[in-house]
């Protein structure tokens, strides 16, 4: 059986495509993984640079007012009425043992409260890395639940800021069986932060009042 054969018309288009087949893989195997591709690799990269270069030109040039701002809000920190008004914590200790006996004190008129033990803490703990001094002490009350409630609410609420923790509250057995009205017996820590002696930029002041136990809120 005879062969069919390609017409010279066929036989030129199919010597091209071959050709042109050739020049597309010498090109990829020879030119573009070689050349082309590390060139556009590199275009894409300075442009890349330039971006970088752009944005911190522009924040070095709001360096000044940033410098500005920074010593404004350290300024109000040392100003802020979150912190408590003394710069040492013992002395800050006493004060908020009687900013205690002042708001049981005008907090009475409900039911009766009194102070029945109040004692400073020492070095209290802090959160590792806590960049303010703290001051804290320890509370005993024995009060009226509606005098409770307004003496809880206005520590929580006042200022300086104040933190309420370890909050327990239970009634004495022994007078609970003498009196059914027997007062409610309050233990809880009261802590505030110290007035830092000098700003520090990096740092915020306390966000507002915390109260554990008993269902207190944070302040913020």
């Amino acid at each position: 059986m005879k062969k069919p054969t390609l017409s010279p018309r066929d036989s030129r288009l199919a010597a091209i495509g071959l050709l042109l087949l050739a020049l597309v893989i010498g090109y990829f195997v020879l030119l573009h993984w070689w050349f082309v591709a590390p060139l556009r690799q590199i275009r894409s990269d300075m442009v890349d640079l330039r971006d970088t270069q752009s944005r911190f030109a522009a924040a070095i040039a709001e360096k000044p007012a940033l410098q500005q701002r920074i010593a404004a809000l350290g300024a109000g920190q040392a100003a802020s009425s979150a912190f408590l008004a003394e710069d040492d914590p013992n002395t800050a200790a006493a004060d908020l043992m009687q900013r205690v006996v002042d708001v049981v004190g005008s907090h009475t008129q409900s039911g009766s409260c009194t102070v029945s033990q109040k004692v400073p803490i020492p070095n209290p703990p802090t959160t590792p890395g806590e960049p303010y001094r703290k001051a804290a002490v320890s509370i005993n009350l024995s009060c009226d639940i509606e005098s409770l409630a307004q003496v809880l609410q206005a520590l929580e609420q006042g200022t300086p800021y104040v933190f309420i923790d370890d909050l327990s509250i239970y009634r004495n057995p022994v007078a609970t069986q003498q009196n059914q009205a027997a007062p409610l017996e309050v233990q809880f820590t009261l802590s505030g932060y110290v007035r830092p002696a000098r700003a520090t930029p990096s740092a915020a002041p306390p966000a507002g009042n915390a109260a554990a136990g008993g269902g207190q809120g944070d302040r913020s």
